[in-house]
């Protein structure tokens, strides 16, 4: 079960943010990984964020813009509604899944990275349907690019 939804109370955050508690250890709910990306809802409207550790737990904070459009304050009690964002590791095709748990420093990398660089890699990979010769080429830079620390290949 990847959606999570529950009710919490807004907290104040440093600079003008509120901080949404999320009241689930992510890296039990979604697996260990250095960052959680996620998007969903709170009270209807739509978020992204990072669920990260707070003072007694998880959270993800919200920015004064948002704040602004959604009328929210420390306090209020709102109904959550997220789950991980983009491709996660038990989407992976079985060839790059078996490559990432080869190497733990790739996939740690891979994990941390925004949907938007784990996207590419995987499309950049899937770009290889008229030569499946280079599919296995391509997962092996893939993995000396992510260990690297590269969020993308180079041009």
């Amino acid at each position: 079960m990847r959606n999570r939804r529950f009710t919490t109370t807004v907290a104040t955050a440093p600079r003008g943010h509120i901080l949404i508690p999320v009241p689930f250890d992510p890296d039990t709910a979604w697996g260990a990984k250095p960052r959680h990306h996620i998007g969903g809802t709170v009270n209807g409207m739509r978020v992204r964020g990072t669920v990260e550790p707070s003072d007694d737990g998880h959270g993800f904070t919200l920015g004064p813009a948002w704040i602004r459009d959604c009328g929210l304050a420390a306090g209020d009690t709102v109904t959550v509604d997220i789950e991980p964002e983009g491709p996660q590791r038990g989407d992976l095709a079985d060839d790059i899944a078996t490559a990432l748990d080869s190497s733990p420093q790739a996939a740690a990398f891979f994990d941390s990275l925004a949907q938007f660089y784990r996207r590419a890699y995987l499309r950049w990979i899937d770009a290889t349907k008229r030569r499946p010769e280079q599919r296995p080429l391509r997962i092996a830079e893939m993995i000396r690019l992510l260990e690297a620390g590269h969020k993308q290949r180079p041009e």
